[in-house]
């Protein structure tokens, strides 16, 4: 089944998706390998396992669609993955989508900004004219055609212009038929209950550490009715934190003696990247 139609068999069963951020292909085996049902491919977390850098649109529409291919490649799981605001004009948009498709991706999320976008909680967000991305949402969902690929309009109003514009905008692009919304750049809880409260349907929400909303279990998002929760950088933080340490304590140590208790073992690592299926092939047809 392509991942497209397993990600709605998940939206249609009510049960709220869990979707932790994985930043790299390594990191999308370990949210499978702990039974969670889709993996979100964040924008914050390719930038940062690529680049070093922000998320600030630096990377491409042809390196976020590379590292979107290198994660399908090595789950099963369906993807979610960040499209930013589509890499240009119509187009660009048309190209995206169809690249986004092929790399094997379930649902991609397109969002109002203009260029150069900005990570969702991040000050100086500046946002496009409503009207103008309903065209390129539009365009979008043209583009997949009748190919298999959930196409969410992400709006980042709430930072920019408050709560009444990310609401209006949020309907707005239900309207024009996307498969979800979502309202990114929630910061407090009494912004997602305001969300939830306003905005009909199948919707997204995005739970970041750091602020108040991580009090919130998916329980309670599921009764709000949010159909999906993105924990974009969960993953990423606490293994930046786990690799500081390490290094921080073999510096000091001049050993990694100390960190053992916090590592998987060589054997561990080599099960999960599935070492023992590429051993095999070269048992049987290596030279």
């Amino acid at each position: 089944m392509h991942p497209a139609h397993r990600l709605q068999q998940l939206l249609q069963t009510g049960k709220i998706v869990m979707a932790p951020g994985a930043p790299d292909a390594i990191t999308a085996r370990l949210v499978q390998k702990a039974g969670f049902p889709t993996v979100y491919m964040t924008g914050f977390g390719a930038t940062a396992s690529r680049l070093g850098t922000p998320d600030i649109g630096l990377l491409s529409q042809t390196e976020m669609t590379t590292h979107a291919r290198d994660m399908a490649r090595v789950v099963d799981i369906p993807i979610i993955a960040d499209a930013d605001t589509g890499y240009g004009g119509p187009s660009n948009i048309q190209r995206t989508v169809r690249e986004y498709i092929q790399a094997g991706v379930a649902a991609i999320h397109l969002e109002d900004q203009v260029a150069p976008k900005r990570c969702g909680q991040m000050a100086g967000i500046r946002l496009m004219d409503a009207q103008e991305n309903l065209l390129r949402l539009k365009c979008a969902m043209e583009a997949r055609g009748s190919d298999p690929l959930l196409v969410i309009g992400r709006t980042d109003a709430l930072p920019a212009m408050g709560m009444e514009e990310a609401i209006r905008r949020a309907h707005l692009y239900q309207a024009a038929g996307v498969d979800l919304v979502f309202v990114d750049g929630i910061k407090k809880i009494a912004e997602v209950e305001s969300v939830a409260k306003a905005v009909p349907g199948p919707k997204i929400v995005s739970i970041v550490d750091g602020n108040e909303t991580t009090a919130l279990t998916a329980q309670d998002l599921q009764d709000m009715g949010f159909s999906v929760v993105f924990y974009a950088v969960t993953a990423l933080f606490t293994a930046v934190k786990a690799v500081s340490d390490a290094l921080a304590e073999l510096q000091r140590a001049g050993t990694p003696r100390g960190s053992a208790s916090n590592m998987v073992s060589y054997a561990e690592f080599s099960a999960l990247v599935d070492l023992d299926f590429h051993k095999d092939l070269d048992d049987r047809f290596g030279a």
